[in-house]
């Protein structure tokens, strides 16, 4: 059967209000800019922007900053027809510190959890090679349920899984169960992205590299990068091993927020090329390197050349 699809992204849809002032807490911030978020969300956009074909699998509400969002993603040329707009839920919404580190954040959530697995028919996931999801995603059922027994049907399927570890006790406050649910998806031999600050919050301390990369692969990751902001990243890959890449200088950061979907997207876009693994990662910090100054999202017309 002919692919017609790159990546189906599945998780959160939400609104980033992002503050105007940098480096100012939320409690000081006076004024946001509107921005359309959610990690499977950015990731399916940048990767359009890229010319890959998304799907995105998701719910919002079934109002204006739903319309707003559903548009945006049209307007990135994403397909929303597995986006369920829901009546009994409003849309959510986060307000995000802009930063030059790790930005401080306040959610909302009201209808990006609420996905069924009508939304992910076995059709759909035979139409595409790779199956994206998040530890925020995985968060809340009924989507947990849902994303957990589609990855499994993914994985039967021949898809190769992906996931952002985007742990965050604010969001997710019982590690015990995020790790239950984590080592279940891990299952289906996942391509995992994860934060050296995701990882100081799903461990409550501080790991060594080594630590994070033998209990990922223990638990069924296929390859795993770790990413260290402005210190580079950690690969493993069960052909190369661990092997450490710095990261290139960026000057004139504008915005952090959504720097690590584009490295991810930048990382799978890679993949689905055929590329090696540490070409994935030079693709992978090319794109955030871009993201990072930027405010809001990666901007149009990426010379791919460059990439």
């Amino acid at each position: 059967m002919k692919k017609t699809i790159d990546i189906i992204c599945v998780g959160e849809i939400l609104i980033d209000y992002i503050g105007n002032e940098i480096n100012t807490p939320i409690s000081k911030i006076e004024n946001y800019n509107r921005f359309l978020g959610g990690s499977p969300t950015n990731v399916a956009i940048y990767s359009a922007k890229l010319g890959l074909q998304t799907t995105l699998v998701a719910s919002c509400g079934n109002d204006g900053l739903g319309h707003f969002m559903i548009e945006k993603l049209k307007e990135n040329n994403v397909n929303t027809t597995q986006i369920k707009e829901l009546n009994n839920y409003p849309s959510s919404v986060i307000f995000v510190s802009k930063s030059s580190a790790t930005p401080e954040f306040i959610p909302y959530r009201q209808a990006d959890y609420h996905i069924d697995e009508t939304q992910i028919p076995d059709n759909i996931l035979e139409e595409a090679k790779i199956f994206h999801t998040t530890c925020f995603a995985l968060s809340k059922n009924p989507a947990r349920e849902t994303i957990l027994n589609k990855a499994k049907k993914a994985q039967q399927l021949g898809l190769q899984t992906s996931i952002d570890l985007n742990y965050s006790d604010k969001i997710w406050p019982n590690r015990e169960e995020a790790m239950e649910v984590i080592k279940e998806y891990l299952a289906t031999k996942p391509l995992v992205k994860l934060s050296d600050d995701d990882c100081f919050r799903l461990f409550n301390e501080t790991k060594s590299d080594e630590y994070i990369i033998a209990f990922f692969q223990q638990l069924g990751a296929s390859t795993i990068c770790l990413t260290k902001g402005k210190d580079g990243v950690v690969l493993w890959d069960s052909n190369l091993g661990a092997v450490y890449k710095k990261a290139p200088l960026v000057e004139n950061i504008k915005d952090t927020t959504g720097a690590g979907d584009a490295f991810w997207t930048g990382f799978l876009y890679s993949k689905l090329k055929s590329k090696e693994p540490l070409d994935c990662i030079s693709t992978a910090q090319k794109l955030a390197s871009i993201k990072l100054q930027h405010l809001g999202g990666l901007p149009d017309n990426i010379p791919l050349e460059d990439i």
